[in-house]
């Protein structure tokens, strides 16, 4: 597969990995919908990146159906197909389990879960129809290893893994994959614009800095072009994932003395 006259949306495009994302894609000659709450911040990454004759900025609250289902609409009339689907719009939410605000679990969901159901239900038609396409889902390495004070962010990504996993199976014979991309800490706004409750500890260690989203952008187009089921990165997580797995005490006890670290 390559990009080159391929059409591809892109929920949650106006900063980040997202608009990393649009800006690669459409650089290696797709089109691309960029998606976000505020059509003013969409349009300004549209800016951004260029290429405005192969781009279209447009609002949609992942949240709202009529929304999602607008922006197919749009999308197919503007490019007449759509490839690529990438569910890319999050929160994260930090808190215990103890303490947390169930509206704002509820309102995590809503967006980093069940706005990736819609958005592929309402997208899969199309691409059934096409015989063709593929949905991108980003994730976490979080939706593998539950992590301590973000436990319902993490809750958000392992159920985005089962979903995407699950369907990838079920859609196998219809020329459509799902790819699930999990990435480690990234460096982006993405803490700052999280829902903070009355406990927000870390267990990142301090000399960790994290990826840029073009590195996750650039690993997700590789899973896309390979068509691969699952994209960690960077890839020194997969052995920490894999250690979890099988240890997942030794993780835990690490996890723990991390926060206590933090905490003293």
């Amino acid at each position: 597969m390559q990009l080159s006259g391929k059409v591809a949306v892109i929920t949650g495009a106006s900063m980040g990995i997202g608009e990393a994302m649009a800006k690669l894609f459409t650089d290696e000659g797709a089109s691309v919908v960029l998606l976000s709450r505020d059509a003013a911040r969409a349009e300004a990454a549209r800016q951004r990146i260029g290429h405005e004759d192969r781009t279209l900025a447009l609002a949609c609250d992942v949240r709202n159906r009529e929304e999602i289902d607008r922006v197919v609409g749009l999308t197919m009339h503007h490019f007449r197909r759509i490839d690529i689907w990438v569910n890319n719009a999050g929160h994260g939410i930090l808190d215990s389990v103890a303490n947390v605000d169930m509206a704002g679990v509820r309102a995590t969901f809503e967006t980093n879960f069940f706005g990736a159901v819609e958005a592929m239900k309402a997208v899969l038609p199309v691409m059934q129809q096409q015989r063709s396409g593929t949905i991108i889902n980003i994730s976490s390495v979080a939706g593998h290893i539950p992590l301590p004070f973000h436990a319902m962010y993490s809750a958000t990504k392992f159920a985005m893994n089962a979903m995407g996993k699950g369907a990838r199976i079920e859609l196998m014979t219809s020329g459509i994959n799902v790819l699930t991309v999990c990435p480690g800490y990234v460096r982006t706004d993405f803490g700052a614009n999280a829902l903070r409750g009355s406990e927000q500890k870390q267990v990142r260690p301090e000399a960790v800095r994290g990826i840029t989203p073009d590195r996750v952008a650039r690993a997700a187009l590789k899973g896309y072009l390979k068509g691969k089921r699952e994209v960690v990165v960077p890839w020194h997580m997969i052995p920490v994932i894999k250690i979890y797995q099988l240890f997942p005490g030794l993780v835990e006890w690490s996890m723990t003395k991390m926060v206590r670290k933090r905490t003293a």
